[in-house]
């Protein structure tokens, strides 16, 4: 069974960009970066926040820093369906990892990427979710991720690229390697 959220209309706009553009900021941002580090190795640790509030049936309305967004589940995991899953926005966040790398990468390395698009899915047996089976593993068994490029440089570049991406990028080290997780609970 497929289980995705009911597409609705996205709310931001994303500024329209020259590939120019993309390269001075990219530029930018890696001379920054690498000069901050330079400076004070320590700055490169980077601790990220978000919080959580339930809402709804089984909705959580997520915020960090400035910017809010909705986590949901559909009508079959007694949601709502007014945003995306939270296995679905874990996948987002790989394929939005992936866009970003694979264009920092791309301009560290001096490989031409004119359009990208990924397509990540995941495979995951809701019987441990559910309640049914404590043998199966909760999250994805699996998962797949397509990087489709358009551009100038050869199919070899491109996999020299995806090499590069993949021991570099963040979210895909989360899916790919273990994470130490502490929970801690309070009533309130």
């Amino acid at each position: 069974m497929t289980c995705m959220s009911t597409l609705t209309a996205p709310t931001t706009s994303i500024p329209e960009i020259t590939a120019q553009d993309r390269a001075e900021r990219l530029a930018a941002a890696g001379s920054a970066w690498s000069d901050h580090i330079d400076a004070n190795r320590d700055s490169s640790k980077l601790t990220y926040r978000v919080t959580g509030v339930g809402e709804g049936a089984v909705a959580t309305r997520v915020r960090s820093g400035k910017h809010e967004f909705v986590i949901d589940e559909p009508a079959p995991l007694a949601g709502d369906d007014v945003a995306p899953s939270p296995v679905e926005f874990a996948l987002g966040a790989l394929a939005g990892c992936q866009v970003v790398v694979y264009r920092l990468y791309a301009q560290a390395l001096g490989i031409q990427v004119d359009d990208i698009n990924v397509r990540a899915e995941g495979d995951l047996d809701a019987a441990r979710l559910l309640g049914k089976d404590p043998a199966v593993r909760p999250g994805f068994s699996d998962i797949r991720v397509h990087v489709e490029i358009t551009g100038p440089e050869t199919q070899e570049r491109y996999e020299q690229l995806r090499d590069a991406v993949d021991v570099n990028c963040p979210v895909y080290d989360l899916f790919a390697n273990p994470t130490p997780v502490s929970v801690t609970v309070a009533k309130a």
